[in-house]
């Protein structure tokens, strides 16, 4: 039997990484394998890029589009060595990011065309997309608190207010435009509250 790809979105902040675990442990309890990824990056090769796109540096700034292209490459390595591989295997994989961070993040984010993004998607990954998408819902001004209250920010994190109210507004006009597929979480309330959610989520879904 093929395995499950679920996603997990959301601004900076949101919580994705501390309940990517959880819902790990959630499944295992369920009998189910389970590989958990992050983009960019679960390869070495897309580690790399990772760091290239994180990293705040004053000699040449990346551009919009170089970044774009960068997540892609970043992808569909990740997409192609392992993902699809381990979904084949019957393992379930939760990856911390995916095709739409890059429509909220390099098309609504940093202006560029959502028809570019689409046809460069449609290229590079075909008709791959998870089976499930857990959005995590948070206000760009608590999301930047909790980047603050962390410590250094990255290239990503270190974004104006601007751009992260414009990620959010697109993340939640494609989860109203997408219902079946992208499920929204409200990530300002407890980490408890959170994953009594996603698990109502995830057992619907098994």
């Amino acid at each position: 039997m093929k395995g499950m790809f679920i996603t997990l979105e959301g601004i900076e902040g949101a919580g994705k990484s501390s309940q990517l675990p959880k819902i790990k442990a959630f499944l295992e309890e369920q009998g189910h394998l389970t590989l958990c990824l992050r983009e960019p990056g679960g390869t070495p090769v897309a580690e790399e890029i990772r760091i290239l796109l994180k990293t705040k540096r004053q000699d040449d700034e990346i551009t919009p589009l170089c970044e774009l292209l960068l997540m892609y490459a970043a992808r569909v390595q990740l997409v192609e060595t392992v993902i699809k591989p381990a979904l084949a295997d019957g393992v379930d994989v939760i990856c911390d990011r995916h095709d739409l961070s890059t429509v909220a993040y390099q098309g609504a984010g940093r202006k560029l065309s959502q028809e570019l993004i689409a046809a460069l998607k449609k290229l590079v990954l075909g008709d791959f997309a998870p089976d499930l998408i857990l959005l995590f819902d948070l206000s760009p001004q608590l999301g930047m608190m909790r980047i603050q209250n962390r410590g250094s920010s990255d290239r990503f994190e270190s974004a104006s207010l601007a751009f992260f109210k414009r990620v959010r507004e697109c993340y939640l006009k494609c989860a109203a435009e997408n219902p079946e597929l992208i499920k929204t979480v409200d990530a300002s309330q407890s980490e408890e509250a959170l994953d009594r959610d996603i698990r109502r989520i995830i057992k619907r879904m098994l």
